[in-house]
């Protein structure tokens, strides 16, 4: 689903579409399976619902995850989005020194074990 662009950075390719929800989400597996491939480091118990952050346009933010999001889809909130129309876009992932830096800038402080 994503491959390594940069430093600190994935590149995938999602179906991007506006939503009403308050936050980013993807389909739970995928979320899931993302953490568990980019983000876990494979030593003992390890979350996988941490949020994950990926950046559309030039703004980054937290993405969850949603059984009700058709896989391979990022529901945004439509205040997120310069272009409201839903398409295939490229999408950067932050991996996961990125991603916990850019969380706790916002305000998040991961649970014991993350």
């Amino acid at each position: 689903m994503f491959e390594p662009f940069s430093d600190g950075y994935y590149l995938g390719e999602l179906y991007v579409e506006p939503h009403d929800g308050d936050r980013a989400v993807i389909q739970q597996a995928d979320h899931e399976a993302v953490n568990k491939q980019l983000y876990a480091d494979n030593e003992g118990l390890e979350r996988l619902d941490a949020p994950l952050v990926m950046k559309l346009d030039t703004a980054h933010f937290p993405v969850g995850g949603d059984e009700g999001v058709p896989s391979g889809t990022l529901a945004v909130p439509s205040e997120l989005l310069a272009e409201q129309t839903a398409s295939a876009r490229e999408v950067f992932l932050a991996d996961r020194e990125r991603a916990m830096e850019l969380l706790r800038y916002a305000g998040w402080e991961p649970t014991a074990g993350t």
